[in-house]
This record gives structure tokens, sequence and C-alpha cells, in this order.
């Protein structure tokens, strides 16, 4: 099965990855290819942009949520039914989970998909130095997996004396690369790193036009048709048959016996199907496609609604699902709808199953403050109030171990989650314990109680299958 397909990295943070490689999606685009996108790391903001903005289905990419082996099964899952896909590194290609680590980076993830990558060099204020950089770059590893160069911020005077003397060095020192393309100097390549996150209905259409462009630039400036030979090369990384080392859920129901493989077995149809209310709007809209989708495909409906205009939770829902976004700053349009914070606190008080985490968990407060400090009342599930902290309060890759038996989680048992948030909780709950991934720190946090787990986390189904399982099995206990 061949699954074309490119990465986009580059030295550092900085170098242009995101709006260089939402440009080469436009420019594909334009040439009438179906796209797919892909997000190296646990970041759902790049692959929301790269829905809403360019209307391309993305996904993350993530080493330490995945085992190796689920993460390519999910990659071919997402990225076959597409002609091209546009994988956008994270950081340095090198950088990883810690300081003087390279696990779970660009380059980690390329190296299990056995994707070919394309490095943006910034070329501003270099001339032959430029050359040392790529090939530093070039030599740190010997399976780089680095198949061409694409050179940013170069006029187009300059390109061709550049992609003579950048490939005619790689040749001299072993490195047969190409010099693909370059991107100019241009407005449309200055989206402000805000645009890239909290995107209004208004303004999407603006960012459209402008990334259309790029596009079109693109198409100038690289050489396409060289690039789409490049990402012909994939070489598969080919999914073997996977399985969870914890008890997995299988979509027909079954439990896999914990550590061994079990036969396939078609999906048990069921006569009713279990309707899961997912949030979605502007202030939540914060979710891994992966979670979504491991839902669906234990046979769940997924219905969504908006808390910020809908009066009620829809009917007939067996669970919910609050997910994080931006709802501190639409404080006030939610404590207006009285209607529907009343539905939530009455739902969960009769005890509907509820995942809610981040701006979901703060919507529950009794009060949220929101960006100006004004406090509002929220649904009133869980006492106390949500507020803005001074700088970002918790960011990073954690795992939470369960500090009591609950619902979905075991005493002991552990599922993998990030961090992301400036706003803090007055109660962040202390039902499990998060550690950092380097061990020294940890704290408590999340309300478990009974069929309702809650806090800032964004959790990773994928990290333990068995807690996704249960949540599908406590909402079955709920049909009618």
């Amino acid at each position: 099965m061949q699954i074309p397909s490119f990465m986009i990295a580059a030295a550092s943070s900085g170098s242009g990855k995101t709006v260089i490689s939402c440009g080469l999606m436009s420019a594909l685009k334009q040439k009438g290819m179906k796209v797919a996108a892909c997000k190296c790391g646990p970041d759902y903001i790049d692959p929301m942009f790269h829905r809403e903005v360019l209307g391309i289905e993305s996904e993350n990419l993530d080493l330490f949520f995945c085992e190796p082996q689920v993460m390519r099964s999910l990659f071919h899952e997402h990225a076959e039914q597409a002609g091209i896909t546009v994988i956008e590194g994270v950081m340095g290609y090198y950088d990883g989970m810690a300081l003087d680590s390279e696990k779970g980076s660009s380059y980690d993830v390329a190296r299990t998909l056995k994707a070919p990558v394309i490095l943006v060099v910034s070329c501003k204020g270099m001339a032959l130095s430029v050359l040392p950089v790529i090939l530093g770059i070039l030599g740190f590893r010997k399976d780089s997996n680095i198949s061409g160069i694409l050179l940013n911020r170069v006029s187009g005077m300059l390109y061709p004396k550049m992609k003579q003397m950048i490939e005619t060095g790689l040749a001299q020192a072993g490195y047969p690369i190409p010099v693909i393309g370059y991107v100019p100097e241009n407005p449309v390549f200055g989206l402000e790193s805000r645009h890239l996150g909290l995107v209004t209905p208004k303004e999407i259409g603006e960012i459209r036009e402008r990334l259309d462009e790029a596009g079109r630039i693109l198409s100038e400036t690289v050489e396409l048709d060289r690039l789409l030979r490049i990402a012909a090369q994939f070489s598969g990384g080919m999914p073997e048959v996977w399985y969870s080392d914890k008890t997995a859920f299988q979509p027909s129901g079954e439990k896999a016996v914990r550590g061994k493989k079990t036969e396939e077995k078609e999906p048990v149809i069921e006569e009713l199907p279990v309707k899961i209310a997912v949030a979605r709007d502007e202030a939540f809209c914060f979710y891994y496609k992966d979670n979504l989708e491991f839902l669906e495909k234990a046979g769940c409906e997924l219905v969504e609604f908006s808390p910020l205009r809908d009066s009620a939770l829809p009917d007939d829902i067996q669970g919910l699902i609050l997910g994080g976004g931006y709802p501190e700053l639409y404080t006030e349009l939610l404590e207006n709808n009285a209607l529907m914070r009343g539905s939530v606190k009455n739902a969960l008080a009769g005890g509907l199953p509820c995942l809610a985490e981040c701006g979901g968990f703060m919507y529950l407060h009794e009060e949220m403050e929101d960006d100006k400090g004004n406090t509002r009342k929220m649904a009133g599930v869980i006492s106390g109030k949500a507020f803005r902290g001074d700088r970002l309060v918790r960011f990073g890759y954690i795992e939470l171990e369960a500090m009591k038996d609950g619902v979905y989680l075991e005493r002991g048992e552990k599922i993998k989650g990030h961090e992301f948030h400036y706003w803090d909780s007055t109660d962040n709950g202390k039902d499990c314990l998060a550690v950092k991934t380097d061990k020294k720190r940890k704290w408590e946090c999340i309300h478990m109680e009974g069929s309702l787990f809650a806090g800032f986390p964004h959790i990773h189904f994928y990290s333990n299958q068995a807690f996704a399982g249960r949540f599908v099995e406590e909402c079955k206990k709920r049909r009618h």
C-alpha cells in the first residue's frame, strides 16, 4: 500500500514550519490533490487550524501517548484516504521530551514511520554558513531521513546561487540531497502566532485567502513535482498487528486478555447506539481526533452541541464529553445560557457519565473568571472557582496515576496526558497523581467521583484503552 507522505522539519521553533506546511497543503490542494495533515506532538491547536482554515483533516502523531506500532496503525488509517499527507514537525528536528533526549521528537516520528523529511532552513543573514548548519543536522544521525532542503527567507535572485552552492557542498560531503525550492520574503508567510491558535470565525476567511496566496507563491518557487516524487519514497512503516499491553478494549465490547493477542472478531451490531454528546463551538474545540474516532469504532454515535447557544443537552444521550478550548473568552454567554448550565448540572447529578478536561473542567465549576478578571456563574457541578494565574500554570506531558478505585481507573492504574493552561482552580481534585516525565515533579489533580472524570489534563485514550472502554461500558448502562 502506497501512502505518499513527507514531513516538514527545521532546526528550531520559529523557523516557519507551520506557515510553510500550510502553504504547501494549499498548493497541493490547488493541484487538485486530496490532502491529509498530521502534527507531531500533543498540540491540538495546529490540527484544529488545519481543519478550520484549510478544510484538511488532521491528527496528532505522538510517541509519548502511543506505542510505535499503535501510532503507525493510526497514521495509516488517517492517511490512506488521501493522495498526499503533510506532516508538520515540532520544535527542532531532534528535540524530544527531555533536554538531552530525542524520544518523541520529529526525528523519532519520522524514523518510526520511515517518512521522508524536508528540512526547512532559514537563510536570513547567512550565506556559506548555511552549509555547515545543514551538514551538522544531516550528520547528527545517520538515519535522519532528510530527503530534501527548502530554503526560507531567500530572494528569487539569490536562490539559484544558494541552491548550487548547497547541493555541491552536500554532494562533496557524501549527501546527494536536492534543494527543492525556496520561500521568499512576503507578508503572507508572516502569520502572527496568535492566528495559529485563537481563530475567530471572522478571521478564518481572511487567513484562508492569505494561505491561498501562499500556496500560489509556493507553486512557483517550490518544485512540487520533485516534492511528490520524494513523498512517494514513503517505505511504509507498515503497521503490524498490534495490541495494548494493558487490558485493551475491543470495539466489539470484548476485552483482550492482558498481554496476549486475540483473534479479530466482527464488531457486534448494537440494537441501540450509544449516544455521546460532545461540546463543540468556539468555547470548546480542543479534541484529539484519535480519541473521538476510538469512540466511534466502539459503536458510539457522537452528537455535537453548543454550550454557548443550545438550551439543553441533546436528547437521549448516554454520555457527555466537555473538551478544552477558550471558555474564558465566552464567560458572559455561558453564564447567560442558564438553561444549558442547568441541563448539564441536572444530567451529572443524575449520574450521566462525563469526561471533562481543561476548559470543560472549568465550565463545571461554580464560577469562572474571564480574561478581564470578571467572575461569572458556571454549571455548578464542582464547588469552587476557576481563575486566571499570573503565568503558565502547568505545561507538558504527564502520567496520571489513580489514587483510589474509580469507574474508569482502578487504584494504581495510569493514563497519559498533557497540560497547557493559564487558568487554575480552587479545587483541582485529588483523586489522581500527575507525574512529569522527569519524575521530579508531581501534584494531585482530577475529580474522579462516580461516573465523572474531570480535571485540567487532556488525556489520550490510546495510552490506556481500558479507560475509554470503561467509559463506553458505563454509557451503555444508561440505554433504555
